[in-house]
């Protein structure tokens, strides 16, 4: 049905074998490139209105070439259709309606024809090494992968993986490494995207992940999951920290990545180019995993804050500046190790801390309970700090404190009760006066105190409310470790620095449920027309039923 094209089979076989050795592609696809070169130059040829097709077998290289067209009563295009006559002398038996194929003469391609027919098996082999590069390398996120530096742009080190780039960004790399063209670099692989110009390879050299696969590399017990690293912090080419736990006791799991006269650290260390890396036992208990985190320095207290997920270290005057490491450095990798803020703090400023709290604390409960200096200083050192805690504690348990009896502890009650009614209402008061709708006083777990937060943010109606994100309305303020300058002589006071707004609320401790609550109550006047809207609309249907079984 279709004559062949005079061509030298073996030679395209050739071909076709060699590009898709070469480029690591399936033959198959450069198959299929050559032959819609051929029908491209050959479109040019008897015209591109014509519906060409080309056909080259893999095993004999036989090529063919024939125009598609379709058997019509009337001729209206001549490229793509013929009459019943002509039908038949092309294929006996065709009918109206049919598709059948005209043999076209051999092609000899011309050097313009045969330039375009080249960019075509060009691009088609491009596209198919690119998409056979990102199937490659899609699933090796977390890997790591050594390759060779081929060249640095603008700072951006670019590395030839082989069968693929990859890049190494400025922020990626371990400061004061010198990246030299030819030299070849270990690297983690952090990500793979599809790009149009292929596979865009992200790796990394000052990750966290990196040094933990480095030691997986060079300890044994952790590539076969033995030791486990359970955290880890860094501050690239200089100083890092992990955490390690064994699960085979008889495993020191600090022991085993240091290796024998520290061979097993050294060889990390040497390709981190020198950063020194503290190995950690790591625990479940939070206050003795800061301990350990915070080595060399020596800590007397911890003190937890789980639902700020912050941290308060007490150190001996003479750590301090241990504690805290040149520039801040052993406390925030501490910081990123726990994921927890850490506060650090000498006895002394513990203590003045402790006594100012005492001093607040017994002045609160001495106006607003109108109770002696002595009484408010016994409430304090039982550990009640606020006045919900006296209001609302179990009668025997503030009955229980000596010197108290049942009836003093049931005054106190009442009296908190009373102090907090007074607040309530003067917040109440201030609430109105900046204009917040009484409307959001209905909504769950919004105090007056926390109306007069959200008047004051400019949220005073239901669709102000609506409008809000959780996150906008409960989000904590994360506020950096305050630390102090270790390398500046006598103790500076501290600065406590904000790094993001947090929401407006977020000083009251609203969880996400919480504020999800709120969020969907200050939103539910938005539905309520739709809520109407359904049994108006079911009226008619059950006024037409009613009708139809009256006439019946």
């Amino acid at each position: 049905m279709a004559s062949p094209i005079s061509a030298n089979k073996a030679e395209l076989l050739a071909i076709a074998n060699s590009v898709a050795t070469e480029k690591m592609i399936d033959k198959a696809i450069v198959v299929e490139a050559m032959e819609e070169a051929i029908q491209k130059a050959a479109r040019a040829r008897y015209g591109a209105e014509n519906d060409i097709r080309a056909k080259l077998d893999p095993l004999t290289g036989d090529l063919r070439l024939w125009r598609v067209v379709e058997v019509v009563e009337i001729v209206e295009d001549y490229f793509k259709q013929v009459d019943l006559k002509q039908a038949e002398k092309l294929q006996p038996g065709a009918s109206i309606g049919d598709f059948i194929v005209d043999p076209l003469p051999p092609v000899d391609l011309g050097r313009i024809d045969a330039q375009s027919a080249k960019q075509v098996i060009f691009q088609k082999v491009r596209d198919a090494e690119r998409e056979r590069q990102y199937e490659e390398f899609k699933d090796r996120a977390g890997e790591i992968i050594t390759g060779v530096i081929k060249s640095v742009e603008f700072g951006h080190v670019i590395v030839n993986l082989g069968r693929a780039e990859g890049v190494i960004r400025r922020d990626q790399q371990i400061p004061r490494e010198a990246a030299r063209v030819g030299e070849r670099v270990r690297a983690l692989i952090m990500k793979v995207e599809r790009n149009n110009r292929g596979p865009q390879i992200f790796l990394s050299r000052a990750h966290p992940e990196f040094m933990k696969k480095l030691f997986a590399q060079e300890v044994p017990e952790i590539y076969d999951n033995i030791i486990e690293i359970k955290a880890a912090a860094r501050d690239p080419g200089s100083r890092a920290k992990i955490g390690v736990i064994s699960r085979d006791s008889s495993i020191d799991p600090v022991g085993a990545c240091v290796g024998m006269k520290g061979s097993r650290v050294q060889a990390v260390v040497q390709e981190l180019q020198g950063e020194k890396i503290d190995i950690i036992p790591w625990s479940e208990d939070t206050a003795t995993f800061v301990v350990n985190a915070l080595q060399p320095a020596t800590v007397s207290r911890v003190v937890l804050d789980e639902e700020e997920s912050r941290i308060e270290v007490v150190v001996p005057d003479d750590q301090l500046s241990l504690a805290i490491g040149r520039r801040g450095q052993n406390v925030r990798l501490a910081s990123q190790l726990t994921e927890s803020q850490i506060d650090i703090m000498t006895e002394e400023e513990a203590s003045e801390k402790r006594q100012k709290e005492f001093a607040e604390r017994s002045k609160m409960f001495e106006e607003e309970l109108d109770v002696d200096e002595t009484l408010s200083q016994l409430l304090v050192a039982e550990g009640f700090a606020e006045l919900e805690e006296v209001a609302y504690v179990e009668l025997a348990e503030l009955a229980s404190i000596e010197g108290f009896d049942e009836e003093l502890a049931e005054e106190l009650q009442s009296r908190a009760l009373e102090a907090i009614e007074r607040q309530e209402e003067a917040y109440r008061t201030e609430r109105r006066e900046l204009g917040v709708e009484d409307a959001l006083a209905d909504m769950p777990h919004l105090t007056e105190q926390m109306l007069v937060v959200l008047g004051k943010a400019g949220i005073k109606s239901l669709d102000d409310l609506a409008d809000l994100a959780t996150d906008e309305l409960i989000a904590k303020k994360r506020e950096a470790p305050r630390r102090r300058n270790a390398d500046a002589g006598p103790p500076l006071r501290r600065q406590q620095r904000t790094e993001d707004k947090g929401g407006v609320l977020g000083e009251f401790g609203l969880n996400e449920e919480q504020g999800n609550e709120i969020i969907m109550a200050a939103r539910a006047h938005w539905f309520e027309g739709d809520e109407e809207a359904a049994p108006a609309a079911e009226a008619p249907v059950q006024e037409e039923a009613a009708d139809a079984e009256s006439s019946q």
